[in-house]
């Protein structure tokens, strides 16, 4: 525990995602590490700390001080980036194995699980490799953030993408329909605790700006087995399309908080939003599953605001408007 007897629990890798920051202060003592000093979530949190870089060997070492200093019970990371050097390194961290980290972060070894697991897969091969069909997809092996993805009509284009995309590559056929996104929460033995599916009305950057929380029992149950056949622990966000002519088929998983963390947090009942789930974990609960229970029917529509730092670096209680951003005017 915490000195003042909260739960302890560092957050890696923060940058501007304040939403998740402030959600994990309302229930436990929170830790924001991230190089950079100005990364707008650490002032949400009630530390905040300078790691050393991902690769740099004293990196999990300081994580490790952290939790020896503040009684931290878990640790979860906010990007892709150290997922795997947290699954490897003895700490209180909510993320899969190694070897399930190590898959996920490579999206054409996250392809071939998918489909060891007998989960819905799009058709995907590597360059050199003749698609069934097109057109395709071409997309970087460990992309994120939607960087670098080109859609291909024909042969001509795959190979030219191929070529200009500076990094490995996979291609994926392209698939129609609707996209969804997931967002489940597994326990530390694997066990998928809910999954709520929501719609991708508009993204910018590869995150998620505008959705609504749906019921969609197939979508449900699409991310539990996901969740237990990895399996996850901790966070997982699961993103698939629905094809007009093959059904289901997965095209991203990453094992952390998506970009829409606001959806699961409408949709949870009291006392079960993700990061209350993690805090009541952390402390030594065990969480029975109640995958499906949920509220549907929710629309997020995501803004930007701003913080201000004085001549120190230090946040100044002054806003572009006075007391922050207004709450919504009439109906």
């Amino acid at each position: 525990m915490a000195s003042d007897g909260r739960v302890g629990v560092i957050l890696t890798g923060v940058g501007k995602r304040y939403d998740i920051v402030s959600a994990f202060a309302e229930h436990a003592f929170t830790i924001a590490a991230d190089p950079s000093p100005l990364a707008p979530a650490r002032y949400a949190a009630d530390l905040h700390v300078y790691p050393p870089r991902i690769d740099d060997p004293e990196y999990v070492p300081f994580l490790q001080g952290l939790v020896e200093e503040h009684g931290v019970r878990a640790v979860v990371p906010l990007t892709d980036l150290d997922i795997e050097v947290l699954s490897r390194a003895d700490l209180p961290a909510f993320v899969p194995t190694p070897d399930v980290c190590e898959a996920t972060y490579d999206k054409y070894h996250c392809h071939e699980l998918l489909l060891r697991h007998g989960l819905p897969s799009p058709p995907t091969v590597l360059p050199g490799e003749e698609p069934e069909r097109f057109p395709v997809m071409v997309k970087p092996r460990q992309g994120s953030g939607a960087r670098s993805i080109h859609p291909a009509a024909d042969r001509g284009e795959t190979e030219f993408f191929t070529g200009y995309v500076k990094e490995p590559v996979m291609i994926q056929r392209l698939m129609d329909g609707p996209e969804f996104s997931i967002d489940l929460l597994c326990d530390m033995d694997g066990r998928c605790l809910n999954a709520i599916p929501r719609t991708m009305i508009e993204s910018r950057g590869g995150e998620s700006i505008k959705g609504t929380v749906i019921d969609d029992p197939e979508l449900v149950e699409l991310g539990r087995a996901v969740g237990e056949a990895l399996p996850a622990r901790g966070p997982c966000t699961v993103q698939a399309f629905r094809d007009a002519e093959i059904g289901l088929g997965i095209t991203d998983v990453n094992t952390r908080f998506g970009g829409a963390f606001p959806a699961p947090m409408y949709a949870a009942r009291p006392g079960h939003t993700y990061p209350e789930l993690i805090v009541r974990m952390a402390s030594g609960e065990t969480i029975e599953p109640h995958v499906g229970d949920f509220a549907s029917g929710h629309t997020f529509t995501r803004y930007f605001w701003q913080l201000e730092l004085d001549a120190d670096g230090k946040p100044t209680p002054r806003d572009i408007v006075a007391d922050g951003p207004k709450k919504p005017r009439g109906t």
